[in-house]
């Protein structure tokens, strides 16, 4: 008899639990695949050819990713358009890239956000002879090198020389590589040449130290800074370069671009996330190498930047920032506080499910209970009105034994403890018509 009790009292249990929890696992599975899926195992960079600077900043970012249990994979390009077209090109794989500014329109940018811009890339300009030059506009009718079709020096210069009147019908515009700039130059083949580089790239140090070939100080590159926002005035220092041979021989006030990370809005957060804490540390401090120098242009706290000129900036770099790591990521390695933070907002989803759930699963264990003593009453009732219109004593003896059969029912009728009293009341009700069909059948 207590086992039949039990066996009821577990399937009213599982027809209340079961579905309770079909629901919470449901909207657990919908959140983790739809509503905050796991962040990839791999984030794709493009940055530039093996040994150029933005190659080196994506080894150093690599090897934080690995720190965390992130695989980045550094895909070569060949610079900073290359880079924009893979990302907006949505089958190329690329998640980030590195991006020069200056490069793009507002047609560019759309579905890309900066995670802030990284370092300085100066536009160097370089000339020959004994004459200085001092203003872009004093190019016109010369040799003027602009860097490779396609690249981002080509773009910069063409833009910037656009600016002051210089075009290919006003000057000779020569497309080509950076590092034929040093023997063009010094054999007298050009007259000039714009190109944007990091002052340790080879190609400015060699420009730097050859003969009769001058970098030009910008007497008014305050006023580019003013004009175009991705461009900032920077002063190379007289001997910088190199006390003992005094390069460069006087100050030199230069215009410079940065250089932007940008990603797909479409990346996950926690990517997002870590690409920011790689870069904070990376460029957060000023960079030393192995002579103990810090990198020309670089000041400690100047980068990343919290703001970008050109790009959408992402919240997700803004809260890193200005906060540093998620506070799990700070004692718990990454994956962990993902998966914990992936259940949290699984709970945001489940809190307005499992509270009805809950408020109304006791009402419902409450109803099925009831309605196993309603329906009793039911034929109880059924029996007694059948009663009334029996004629013989034979259907009266008839309709007692029905009322044993029910009575016999009802005692092994699996009802829990708290609901013992409309149990009893419903024996009280089945005595009550025993009576009322006995004394009927005496007549």
């Amino acid at each position: 008899m207590r086992s039949r009790f039990v066996r009821f009292q577990l399937r009213d249990l599982l027809l209340i639990v079961v579905p309770v929890l079909i629901a919470i696992a449901a909207a657990t599975w919908f959140t983790f695949r739809f509503a905050h899926p796991a962040p990839p195992e791999t984030l794709v960079l493009a940055a530039a050819t093996k040994g150029s600077p933005y190659y080196r900043y994506a080894e150093r970012y690599r090897a934080i990713f690995e720190r965390n249990g992130v695989k980045l994979d550094i895909r070569e390009s060949v610079g900073s358009l290359a880079n924009l077209k893979s990302l907006a090109d949505p089958t190329s794989g690329v998640d980030a890239a590195f991006v020069q500014g200056g490069l793009v329109s507002s047609n560019d940018t759309q579905g890309l956000s900066s995670l802030g811009r990284i370092a300085y890339e100066p536009l160097w300009v370089f000339y020959s002879g004994g004459k200085p030059l001092e203003r872009l506009t004093e190019l016109k009718g010369k040799r003027v090198l602009v860097g490779p079709v396609g690249s981002g020096t080509s773009t910069l210069a063409m833009r910037l020389l656009a600016a002051n009147g210089i075009t290919a019908e006003t000057a000779t515009l020569i497309n080509r590589e950076l590092p034929d700039y040093v023997d063009l130059l010094a054999k007298g083949e050009a007259d000039a040449g714009l190109l944007v580089l990091a002052p340790e790239a080879k190609t400015i140090q060699r420009l730097l130290r050859t003969p009769d070939v001058h970098l030009m100080s910008f007497t008014n590159a305050d006023a580019y800074a003013q004009r175009f926002p991705f461009l900032s005035r920077l002063v190379l220092r007289e001997g910088v370069v190199d006390f003992a041979a005094n390069v460069p021989p006087s100050d030199s006030t230069l215009i410079a671009t940065t250089v932007a990370v940008v990603v797909r809005e479409s990346l996950h957060p926690a990517l997002v996330n870590l690409l920011a804490q790689a870069l904070q540390e990376a460029h957060g401090q000023s960079t030393v190498n192995a002579a103990g120098e810090v990198q020309l242009f670089q000041t400690a706290g100047e980068f990343p930047t919290n703001s970008d000129p050109e790009f959408a900036f992402s919240d997700e770099a803004r809260r890193v920032y200005r906060s540093g790591a998620p506070l799990l990521q700070r004692y718990v390695p990454f994956w962990v506080a993902t998966t914990v933070d992936r259940l949290m907002i699984s709970l945001v989803v489940l809190v307005p499910i499992l509270i009805p759930l809950l408020r109304f699963a006791p009402q419902i264990y409450d109803w099925r209970i009831r309605r196993r003593i309603i329906h009793w009453y039911g034929e109880l009732k059924r029996l007694e009105a059948a009663a009334k219109s029996a004629t013989t004593s034979e259907e009266r003896t008839a309709k007692l034994r029905e009322l044993e059969t029910i009575e016999a029912a009802v005692d092994n009728l699996p009802i829990p403890l708290g609901f013992a009293d409309r149990l009893y009341q419903l024996r009280q009700h089945i005595e009550l018509a025993r009576r009322r069909l006995t004394f009927a059948s005496r007549f």
